[in-house]
This record gives C-alpha cells, sequence and structure tokens, in this order.
C-alpha cells in the first residue's frame, strides 16, 4: 500500500452487518487502512455548525463517500438522507453516486418516467389515485402487477389474476399504504430476469435471477437464486442506454427478455454485488473501489 493510500479516507454508506456494506468497508481498509461504515440513521446534522458527525468522525473530513445502502428498506424518507448526503457532496466531499443521480431512483415513478422520456422499452404501465381507474387498467391488462412506489425485492407487489377480484385487490393494495396506484402488464418470464451491472457507464457484467419454484417473480427475497448468463448484444444495449440516462457511479439494470424483445424493469443504484459474486466470480466491491480511486487520483 502507498503511503498516499494510506492518507485517503473514504466512508461507505450502508448497514451495518449487511453483507455488501460490510465487503465494500472492508476492501476499502484492505486498500487505504481505513474503515468508516456509515448508518445515517445514526448522523447527528448540525447545519448551524457545518457538522455531519457519525460516532466520532465528521464526515465533512473525509475524501469521499461510497454510497451502498440508504437503509434496510426504501421508504420516502430516504430522500431526506440523501439531503445530508447533498450537503457533503456540496461542502467538497466526493459521493459516489452523486446524490441527485440517486434522488430520481428512489421513487418507482421518477424512475419509470426518465426510461419512458428516454425511450426505454418498459412493460405497459398505468399510475393513477383513481380506484375505478385502476380497475379499468387491470381489467385490460388482464394480468397486473400492482407496485408500490418505495419497494425492492419485490416487497409489497401484488399480482391481480384474471379471477380475482380486481376492484378487491386494487382497494387492499391502496389501504395498505399506496394511495397513488402503479399498474404494470404481467410479463411473461421465461424462468429469470437479468441485471446487467455497469461501472462508470461501462459493462462489466450480467447475471440472471431464477425464480424458485411457482414464485411468479425472481426475487431472492422470494427464494431465487443468482446463474450465470451471456446476454446477446441487444440486451446490453438497451440496458446501456437505460443507464446513460441516470448518470450513477455504479448501476444495475433488471431486464427480461420478452416475447416483444427486452424490456427495462428498472435501473438501481445499489444492486449487483452479490448476483456478479455468486455466479461470475466478480468482486464488485474491488472493483468500485479500484473505480474511486482512480476517479479520486490516488489508483498509483
Amino acid at each position: 500500500m502507498s503511503d498516499r493510500k494510506r492518507n485517503i479516507r473514504i466512508g461507505v454508506v450502508g448497514v451495518k452487518e449487511g453483507w455488501s456494506s460490510e465487503r465494500l468497508a472492508d476492501v476499502i481498509r484492505e486498500k487505504t487502512g481505513f474503515h468508516c461504515l456509515i448508518d445515517l440513521g445514526n448522523v447527528s446534522f448540525d447545519l448551524t455548525n457545518n457538522h455531519v458527525l457519525h460516532e466520532d468522525t465528521d464526515l465533512s473530513s473525509l475524501d469521499a463517500i461510497i454510497v451502498k445502502k440508504l437503509g434496510l428498506t426504501y421508504r420516502p424518507e430516504m430522500r431526506d438522507r440523501l439531503e445530508v448526503l447533498r450537503f457533503l457532496h456540496e461542502r467538497g466531499v466526493r459521493v459516489f453516486s452523486k446524490p441527485s443521480a440517486i434522488m430520481g431512483l428512489l421513487d418507482r415513478l421518477s424512475c419509470t418516467v426518465t426510461l419512458q422520456l428516454g425511450g426505454i422499452p418498459m412493460p405497459e404501465t398505468v399510475v393513477t389515485e383513481n380506484i375505478d381507474l385502476a380497475v379499468e387498467a387491470v381489467s385490460r391488462f388482464e394480468r397486473a402487477v400492482l407496485k408500490p412506489l418505495f419497494t425492492s425485492k419485490a416487497r409489497g407487489m401484488c399480482v391481480v389474476e384474471p379471477d380475482d377480484d380486481r376492484r378487491a385487490a386494487v382497494e387492499a393494495f391502496r389501504d395498505a399504504g399506496n394511495s397513488v396506484i402503479y399498474i404494470q402488464k404481467m410479463v411473461p418470464l421465461p424462468g429469470s430476469d437479468l441485471g446487467v451491472v455497469f461501472l462508470g457507464g461501462e459493462y462489466i457484467g450480467s447475471y440472471a435471477r431464477v425464480a424458485h419454484g411457482t414464485s411468479w417473480n425472481t426475487s431472492t427475497h422470494h427464494g431465487g437464486k443468482y446463474r450465470n448468463c451471456k446476454p446477446e448484444g441487444p440486451i446490453i444495449d438497451i440496458a446501456h442506454r437505460a443507464q446513460a440516462l441516470f448518470g450513477l457511479d455504479l448501476t444495475c439494470v433488471d431486464v427480461v427478455e420478452s416475447p416483444t424483445g427486452p424490456l427495462v424493469f428498472e435501473v438501481s443504484a445499489f444492486g449487483g454485488f452479490r448476483g456478479l459474486l455468486e455466479s461470475d466470480d466478480i468482486d464488485v466491491a474491488e472493483k468500485y473501489v479500484d473505480y474511486v480511486l482512480r476517479e479520486l487520483h490516488y489508483d498509483d
């Protein structure tokens, strides 16, 4: 380790005892000798004195921060946590990825609008606050998925089948805290969907998520498994176009091979670590830290 690297201080925003957060912080320690895993729920943001304190560390003294996870679950309050990071970024701490870039991905609708405006093919989608209009869309789609605006790993999603009581399903979804009803036509999955990962805008690898048993989704939260895959050029090209709309340092694009061609479900600022490691033995944490060191000109 060079003396210059010993002097660099890079923190990780993540979840303590979370596998990917801990792995990223450990790699930084291996390469720089510095370790700082930041739980934003335990930060004191003193705007009067311009201090952002986590335990005994003033985060404004760091050279950089890598954002791995903003919390255990997606929720609207994450926007407030990003404001803390925006403050640090504006005060000269490099944040990977930029808070403004991550902001456009926290809310499913914001991500969808950006993808649609960018001409990225997606499943048919309707968003409404009106129950009657929601039932109409579900009926038109025949099979539909109701998706919370703030979620990950398919948590809180609801599939409405043709024989279901559509109104009852939509009302139950709304009553579960979803005043905005995001409805997507069910895409027949070929048993798996793909995570296509980019670092600094460059493609580094892909993995497949294979559904468990008869599960309608491939999420590992519902028993899905990671498998090796080598997608064809058109899939990588669409994923590349999708991630380029957001300006993230590290991103994973969820793609499905539908009967009409590849479709993008969403773009994530946090995924890809375990998927690429288990499917293709690619250590994203190590690649990401090396990338950050290069960006900070500490790669000698």
